[in-house]
C-alpha cells in the first residue's frame, strides 16, 4: 500500500528522511504544500516542532497577550510526499514517537511534484565546521510565494503527525525551519548526527521489521516457568 505523507518539521530536509526511512528513496515524489488552520510552535528544549489545529492553538496566543491570528497566520508550509510504503510509514512512527498521532488532513500543492532523487544527498565536507547540513541538501530552503488563500490549488489527501503532548510544553513563537537548518539540523545529519534521535528506527530495522511483544499470563500449571505468583512474561515477534 502506498502512503502519502506532509512534513513540516525536522523531515522537511531530504537527508533526514533517508535517514528514517534506510533508502533512498528514488521512487518518493514530492512538492512544497501548506496546512490550513494549523500552526507550527516551538517545543521547550527541542530542536523539533509540535503542529495544532488552530482551535487547540489559539490558547496559546491569547495566553501571550495576542489577539486572533488572521486566517494566512493560521498555516503551516511543509512537502507532501508521495509514495511511502507501509515499513516507511512504520518506522516514520517509530521517529515520531508518542508524542505524535498519525492523522489524516488536505493539504494545498504549491508547486509540482518532483522525484526525492532530484535533492542531493550529503556528502562531508572536510572544511566545514559541523560537517552537517548546507543549503544545497535542503528543499526548499525559502519557501515560494504564498498564493491568496481563495486562489490555492485543489487539496491533496496526506497523512500528517499532530502533536499530542501537553500544551504547557510549547512556545506562541512560531518554529522557523530555516532557523533549524542554520542551527540545529547538524545534529540530525552528517558527523554530528546523534544516534539517539534514530535508536528505535535503527533498532526495528535490525529485527528486519519485526517488533518486540510482551504480555503477562497466567502460567497454569507449567513446571518449567519461572513465574511468581502464578504468572509469567511471554514474549513474541510480530511483523
Amino acid at each position: 500500500m502506498s502512503h502519502s505523507a506532509f512534513f513540516y518539521g525536522t523531515l522537511l530536509h531530504p537527508a533526514i528522511l533517508r535517514r528514517v526511512i534506510g533508502r533512498r528513496g528514488d521512487e518518493l515524489e514530492m512538492c512544497p504544500a501548506l496546512l490550513l488552520d494549523h500552526t507550527r510552535h516551538k517545543i521547550r528544549h527541542a530542536d523539533y516542532p509540535a503542529v495544532l489545529p488552530y482551535s487547540k492553538s489559539r490558547t496559546l496566543f491569547i495566553d501571550s497577550g495576542r489577539e486572533d491570528l488572521p486566517p494566512e497566520e493560521r498555516t503551516v508550509r511543509g512537502t507532501f510526499v508521495r509514495g511511502l510504503s507501509n515499513e516507511d510509514i512504520a518506522l516514520l512512527d517509530l521517529f515520531e514517537g508518542d508524542e505524535y498521532t498519525r492523522e489524516g488532513v488536505a493539504v494545498h500543492p504549491l508547486g509540482p511534484l518532483a522525484p526525492l532523487s532530484a535533492t542531493p544527498v550529503p556528502r562531508p565536507d572536510p572544511l566545514a565546521a559541523s560537517n552537517g547540513a548546507t543549503d544545497a541538501d535542503v528543499v526548499p530552503l525559502t519557501a515560494p510565494d504564498l498564493p491568496p488563500l481563495d486562489a490555492l490549488p485543489s487539496p491533496l489527501a496526506a497523512e500528517t503527525y499532530i502533536y499530542a503532548g501537553p500544551l504547557k510544553e510549547l512556545s506562541h513563537e512560531l518554529w522557523s525551519y530555516d532557523d533549524f537548518v542554520r542551527e540545529n539540523a547538524w545534529k540530525w545529519v552528517g558527523t554530528g548526527e546523534r544516534d539517539g534521535y534514530y535508536a528505535e528506527v535503527d533498532h526495528r530495522r535490525e529485527m528486519d521489521g519485526k517488533t518486540l511483544h510482551t504480555a503477562i499470563v497466567d502460567a497454569g500449571n507449567d513446571p518449567a516457568s519461572s513465574a511468581t505468583n502464578g504468572r509469567k512474561v511471554v514474549a513474541e515477534f510480530r511483523e
